[in-house]
């Protein structure tokens, strides 16, 4: 099985390893989109087109499913991807607001994410009664990026992103952004031990899972990173070594054009 999945940067790479991580006969296409990175802060207009161009250069990738790595996509431009895809579509935001349990639930996400409502509306249809409360964290993904996660700037901005949250007494708090575990550790250290951190990769991990296992006999089985590609849209070298520091493994990373649809290097 072939599994295609982007993101804006690094952030889809804590997806992947999951997904690897339970589903090791798979291969996949990674694609990351850095020249537009962050995605967090654009209008819901352009993240449609990056959709729609994302979706167009997937087509021709000879796919079996499709996994959406990236929070602000899923919330603004899910139907874009459904639409342009003639392959099963996985997704964040309704995988993890499915296993809500807690009845007041806090969400860290890009400031598009939480503009759209997404999270707490998914949360809500499948429980009506739990509280939730969204904050956006602007700064999150460019210091995630710049590899800054140990950082004292990103600890005061920690403190302040979780302080609405803590005094709402929220007893978990999704990860509504693909960067934001690879800071789980600093994020531990601040919150109290009562408060549960959720983070969507498990439960779409899963559910990949349940679907392979379904279609076992239809794929043949290959091992981890065999047939496996990764593509960046600006600067493959420096992606190469970020994903090496997240994966333990150093790519080969190709530069590709949405635009033309065709890999330029």
């Amino acid at each position: 099985m072939r599994l295609g999945l982007f993101d804006s940067g690094v952030g889809g790479l804590t997806i992947l390893k999951k997904v690897v991580d339970l589903c090791p006969n798979v291969s996949f296409i990674y694609l990351a989109d850095t020249a537009r990175i962050p995605y967090g802060v654009k209008t819901s207009n352009e993240i449609i087109q990056f959709a729609d161009e994302i979706s167009e250069w997937f087509i021709s990738q000879n796919i079996d499913a499709f996994l959406v790595a990236c929070n602000t996509t899923n919330a603004i431009a899910l139907d874009v991807i459904k639409n342009k895809l003639d392959v099963p579509v996985f997704d964040l935001i309704r995988s993890a607001s499915s296993t809500i349990q807690e009845s007041r639930v806090g969400v860290l996400a890009t400031p598009t994410t939480v503009k759209t409502k997404a999270y707490t509306n998914a949360i809500l249809e499948f429980n009506p009664r739990t509280f939730v409360i969204e904050q956006s964290c602007p700064e999150f993904v460019p210091m995630i990026e710049m590899n800054k996660i140990n950082s004292d700037e990103i600890i005061d901005l920690a403190i302040g992103y979780l302080e609405p949250l803590l005094k709402q007494k929220i007893e978990s708090i999704i990860l509504g952004c693909s960067h934001y575990p690879l800071i789980t550790s600093l994020l531990t250290e601040i919150l109290p031990t009562s408060v549960k951190l959720i983070d969507p990769a498990q439960t779409l991990a899963l559910k990949l899972k349940l679907y392979m296992d379904s279609k076992t006999s239809n794929f043949s089985k290959k091992k981890y990173l065999v047939d496996s590609k990764f593509y960046a849209t600006s600067d493959p070298k420096d992606f190469s070594y970020r994903a090496k520091q997240w994966m333990n493994v150093f790519p080969e990373v190709k530069l590709v054009s949405l635009q033309k649809k065709r890999c330029v290097s």
